[in-house]
């Protein structure tokens, strides 16, 4: 019988490059996000509008799914102050709305709830050799984080209650063709040539996931029954200092970083100065995930190294420059 399969998110990054692979593979996908969509000629996708909320009704694309892969997410807002309000705003889409859709998807029969979640509920950074892993006790440190753990512990009470398969991927740092933010100023600047003082910044360790990889992963997650019921930390399993990070988007790009090596405590204390220290932390500290639990259970192993999907990455920009 054909799987079909509800994607929320489905206009974002990773929810619109999951719609084609799963196209490709054969799935009948209903497609959630906030615009309109074109249906695809084979009909397969079918786009529906949906604000996250306690209140929304998703008996309609329900019906006929034998599995959700819950992408949508409030994310963290530029700008906004934390505080009650800021709180309440991601509970109630990363938490309250995300239960709702997986109680109203146990109410239609639908099967298996994969939930993407963030190794943010992990907490924000890991002492050297001590990586993430998926039995630690969460320690999220921001309302993002919080709500995406409170999501994480009602979907695990409700498998236990209904039976409803859930499956919890925690990624870290996403990046891919489409990626935005960070990432996508980072390879502007390695593009134009502007010197970074991150020559020095080579002890620390960031595990880093590329697009392909988690969507590789999504998908075996679909129908692999030892998926049930886990907590997956998912990584690209090759993590890189930050200035190899660079140099591999740079070989990419054709343009070696102009990388200036200044000390890491140097660049943490002056981004303290400035109020910017989260910035040297995300920078010059490190954030490792053990993968081995999930590679012994599913039988997984990510289809790219990292250093190959960064070096794709930024050649990827460079066509992408020669064509204009």
């Amino acid at each position: 019988m054909e799987r079909k399969i509800l994607v929320t998110g489905a206009g974002g990054f990773v929810g619109a490059a999951l719609v084609r692979q799963l196209q490709a593979k054969g799935y009948s996908v209903v497609a959630a996000q906030r615009q309109v969509a074109a249906a695809s000629d084979d009909g397969k996708v079918t786009p529906v509008i949906r604000e996250l909320s306690a209140a929304t009704d998703w008996s309609a694309p329900l019906t006929g799914v034998d599995t959700v892969i819950h992408l949508a997410a409030r994310v963290h807002q530029l700008g906004e102050q934390p505080g009650a309000a800021s709180e309440a705003r991601y509970d109630e889409v990363n938490r309250a709305a995300t239960l709702k859709l997986a109680r109203d998807a146990q109410a239609a029969g639908v099967r298996r709830f994969i939930f993407v979640s963030s190794i943010k509920v992990n907490g924000d950074w890991t002492l050297p050799g001590k990586p993430f892993r998926a039995d630690d006790l969460p320690a999220p440190t921001d309302a993002y984080s919080r709500s995406k753990a409170a999501a994480e512990q009602q979907l695990l009470a409700l498998m236990a209650e209904t039976g409803l398969e859930v499956v919890i991927v925690r990624p870290p740092l996403i990046y891919g063709p489409g990626v935005k933010a960070n990432v996508a100023r980072l390879l502007d600047t390695l593009a134009q040539g502007v010197p970074l003082p991150l020559g020095g910044v080579r002890h620390n360790r960031r595990s880093l996931l590329a697009l392909e990889n988690l969507l590789d992963l999504l998908i075996l997650c679909i129908a692999e029954p030892k998926a049930a019921g886990a907590i997956l930390l998912v990584s690209d399993d090759d993590d890189l200092s930050t200035a190899e990070l660079l140099e591999a988007l740079g070989e990419g790009l054709g343009r070696k970083p102009r990388l200036i090596a200044i000390p890491p405590a140097w660049l943490e204390w002056g981004a303290r100065l400035l109020g910017r220290g989260e910035v040297a932390q995300r920078l010059c500290g490190s954030l490792q995930v053990d993968i081995q639990p999930t590679k012994t259970l599913l039988g997984w192993r990510p289809p790219l190294s990292a250093r190959a999907a960064l070096r794709a990455l930024g050649a990827q920009r460079a066509g992408a420059e020669g064509r204009k």
